[in-house]
C-alpha cells in the first residue's frame, strides 16, 4: 500500500478547524447554560429583566429550548404580558412554550385566555400534548365550563389521550366542578391505572357535590386496594365530607389517618378538621385541633370563627379575631361573614355594626351581599324589623343571593310578627324563584301568629293547586359508624319505635310535671315543617331521634342529633327540659346553627 506524505500544515489546518468548532460549539452551550440558570433563579421582576437582556445580548433569542424557559420565567412571576410577548416573538414555538403559556393565564385567573390559545394552536401545525390538555381542562374546571369540557373531551378521544393518567384526573375533576358527578365517575371507571391524584379528584368530586356517603365510599375502596399514601388534598376532601354528613366518627377515623400519615399540621387539613369538628356538635375537638395549629393561616383563624359562632359563641368568635388582628394576619370577606354571623347569634348588634363600618376603612374589604345579609339577621333577631327591612331595600343583589336576604327578613318577621314585612319579603322572595315552597310556608305561619286564618287557608289551599310542597323534615343520628334517620311523624317506619314512643310518652309527663303544655307557644302552626303529620308537635322528627339516641347511647356519650331545618320552638323547650330530666348533653345541628343543651338551658340562650 502506498503511503501518501504527511502534510503537517494540512493536518495543522484541519485540526485547528475542528477545535475551533468545538470550542464555539462549547462557549455556546455554556452561555447557554449559564443563561437558563439565570432564569430558572430569578425571584423577581428586575432580575427576569436582567435574564432577558443577557439572553438578547448572547443571541439565543431564536433557540425554542431557552427561550421556554423565559416564557416559565415570566410566568412563574406572573408576568404574563411579557411571557406573551416573548411567545410572539418565537420564530418556532413548539407544545412546551404554547402549554407553558396557556398554564400562565390558568395561575393569573384568565382560563377564557388559555383556552382561546388552545383553539388557535391548530393552526400552528403544534399537536397537543397531555400536558396541554390537562391544562385547558383545568382553565374548563375554573369556569364551570360543562360545554367546552366537553368539546376538549371529544379531542382527548381524538387524539388518542383516552387512557392518559393526567387527562383523565383533569377530566374527573373538571366534570366534578361542573356538577357532572356521574360523568366523572364514568372517565374514572375507565381508567387503565389511577394514582393518588386520580382518586383524589373523584373523591373531591363527590364531597363538592353533597354526595358524602359516596366520598367515604370511594375512600375506603383507595384504603383497602392502594399502596399510595393518601395526600393533603384527598384527607381534606374526605374530612369535609364528614362534614357535610354531621359523621363525627368517620371524621375521627379520617383524623387519624391525618395523623399516621403526617399531614397534621398541613393547613389545608387543619383547617378542615376545625371546620369539621364544629359542623358534628364538637366546637371543643375544633379548639383542641386549632390550639395545636404552630402558625395559623387567614384559613384556620376564619374555620374556628365560623365555628363558634354557629355554636352561639360570640365572644369567642370575637376574641379569635381580635387575636387574628393583632398577629397582623389580614381578615379576607367569608371572616368577616363569620365575625358578623357571631354577633348576630349571640345578640351583639353594637359589635356587629361596628364591624361593618369597619371592614373597608381598616381592612380594604367592600361589604357584599353576604355580609349585608347577616346584618339584617342581626336587626332582625332584635326585633329592629325597620332598619332591617330599610337595608335590605337598599342591596342590589343577584337573585341566588336575594333568596338568602329576603327569606332572613321573612323569617325575622315571622317571628316579630311583622306581617305587613312577612308579606314584602314573601313576595320578593317567590319573585327570585328560590326557596319558594319557604316562602309559603313562613308567610303562613305569620299569618297565623297574627290569627289572619283566612289568609292561612288561602295560602294553603295555592299551595296544593299549585303543586308547591315543602321539604319534607327529618333528623338523624350517628351510632358507632351507622346512621338512622327519623321523618316527623312517621313511628311505622321508626327504629324501635315501640319503645321510642314509650320513652317520649314518659317524659311528656315528667315535662308536664315541671309544668310544660305541649303546643302551648303556638307553634303547631309556625313550625317550619309542615306535613300534616307534623301537626303533632310532640312526634317532630327531632324528637324522636332523640329519644332513639336515649334507648341506645351510652349515658357518658354526648348525643347529636342532625336536623334538615329548623328547630321549632316548643322542642327546642322540651330539650332544654329533657336535658335536665334525664341529666344528659344533647347537641341539635339545624339548618341555621348548634344547640347544646345542658342542664336545663342551651348555648343559643333562647336566642337564634
Amino acid at each position: 500500500m502506498k503511503k501518501w506524505p504527511l502534510n503537517k500544515s494540512l493536518l495543522f489546518a484541519l485540526t485547528s478547524s475542528s477545535l475551533s468548532r468545538q470550542t464555539k460549539l462549547s462557549n455556546f452551550h455554556t452561555k447557554a447554560y449559564h443563561c437558563i440558570q439565570q432564569l430558572r433563579n430569578c425571584n423577581d421582576f428586575i432580575s427576569a429583566t436582567l435574564a432577558h437582556s443577557n439572553v438578547l445580548k448572547c443571541g439565543f433569542l431564536n433557540d425554542t429550548f431557552t427561550t421556554n424557559h423565559l416564557i416559565n420565567c415570566y410566568v412563574r412571576l406572573q408576568e404574563i404580558r411579557d411571557a406573551h410577548q416573548v411567545f410572539d416573538e418565537m420564530h418556532e414555538p413548539n407544545v412546551v412554550s404554547w402549554t407553558s403559556l396557556m398554564a400562565g393565564y390558568v395561575n393569573v385567573g384568565q382560563p377564557k385566555m388559555a383556552l382561546w390559545l388552545f383553539w388557535k394552536m391548530p393552526g400552528s401545525l403544534v399537536m397537543p400534548n397531555d400536558f396541554t390538555l390537562a391544562t385547558v381542562i383545568n382553565a374548563c374546571s375554573i369556569l364551570a365550563d360543562v360545554k367546552v369540557g366537553r368539546r376538549i373531551h371529544a379531542q382527548v378521544e381524538i387524539l388518542g389521550f383516552r387512557s392518559n393518567l393526567v387527562v383523565c384526573s383533569s377530566l374527573v375533576d373538571m366534570y366534578g366542578k361542573c356538577n357532572e358527578v356521574d360523568e366523572a365517575r364514568r372517565v374514572f371507571n375507565i381508567m387503565d391505572s389511577r394514582n393518588v391524584v386520580s382518586w383524589t379528584s373523584m373523591i373531591t368530586a363527590y364531597a363538592q357535590n353533597a354526595q358524602g356517603h359516596n366520598a367515604l365510599q370511594i375512600f375506603r375502596e383507595f384504603s383497602s386496594l392502594m399502596l399510595d399514601r393518601p395526600n393533603h388534598f384527598m384527607l381534606a376532601s374526605i374530612i369535609n365530607a364528614c362534614a357535610s354528613l354531621g359523621r363525627l366518627v368517620s371524621g375521627k377515623v379520617t383524623h387519624g389517618a391525618v395523623i399516621r400519615h403526617g399531614h397534621a399540621s398541613n393547613d389545608v387539613v387543619a383547617s378542615a378538621l376545625v371546620d369539621m369538628y364544629a359542623k358534628c356538635g364538637s366546637v371543643s375537638y375544633s379548639e383542641n385541633v386549632f390550639m395545636r395549629i404552630p402558625n395559623p393561616s387567614v384559613i384556620s383563624y376564619t374555620s374556628m370563627i365560623v365555628g363558634a359562632a354557629k355554636y352561639g359563641l360570640g365572644k369567642l368568635s370575637l376574641n379569635l379575631f381580635k387575636e387574628m388582628i393583632d398577629r397582623r394576619i389580614k381578615p379576607n370577606d367569608v371572616t368577616f361573614v363569620g365575625v358578623l354571623h357571631a354577633c348576630s347569634h349571640s345578640g351583639l348588634i353594637d359589635e356587629g355594626l361596628e364591624h361593618l363600618k369597619t371592614m373597608f376603612v381598616k381592612h380594604g374589604i367592600l361589604p357584599d351581599a353576604k355580609h349585608y345579609t347577616c346584618v339584617v339577621d342581626m336587626l332582625g333577631r332584635t326585633g329592629r324589623l325597620d332598619e332591617a327591612y330599610q337595608l335590605a331595600k337598599s342591596i342590589q343583589v343577584e337573585s341566588d343571593e336575594g333568596a338568602l336576604l329576603w327569606g332572613t327578613l321573612l323569617s325575622a318577621s315571622r317571628l316579630h310578627g311583622r306581617v305587613d314585612i312577612a308579606v314584602e319579603a314573601s313576595k320578593l322572595l317567590i319573585e327570585s324563584n328560590q326557596q319558594v315552597a319557604g316562602a309559603y310556608v313562613t308567610l303562613s305561619n305569620a299569618y297565623a301568629l297574627a290569627g289572619e286564618w283566612e289568609n292561612v287557608h288561602s295560602l294553603r289551599t295555592q299551595m296544593k293547586q299549585t303543586g308547591i310542597y315543602k321539604e319534607p323534615g327529618c333528623s338523624w343520628v350517628e351510632i358507632k359508624d351507622s346512621t338512622y334517620v327519623f321523618y316527623a311523624g312517621d313511628v311505622a317506619s321508626c327504629p324501635q319505635g315501640r319503645e321510642v314512643m314509650s320513652l317520649l310518652r314518659e317524659l311528656e309527663e315528667r315535662m308536664k310535671e315541671r309544668g310544660y303544655v305541649g303546643g302551648s307557644m303556638g307553634l303547631v302552626f309556625v313550625d317550619v315543617e309542615q306535613e300534616a303529620k307534623e301537626e303533632i308537635v310532640g312526634l317532630h322528627s327531632e324528637r324522636l331521634a332523640l329519644a332513639f339516641g336515649l334507648i341506645n347511647i351510652p349515658k357518658v356519650v354526648t348525643i347529636r342529633v342532625m336536623k334538615n331545618l329548623r328547630m321549632c320552638r316548643d322542642c327546642h323547650e322540651a330539650f332544654k327540659l329533657i336535658s335536665d330530666i334525664v341529666a344528659r348533653d344533647f347537641v341539635v345541628r339545624d339548618v341555621n346553627r348548634f344547640h347544646h343543651f345542658r342542664n336545663g338551658s342551651c348555648t343559643c340562650r333562647d336566642f337564634w
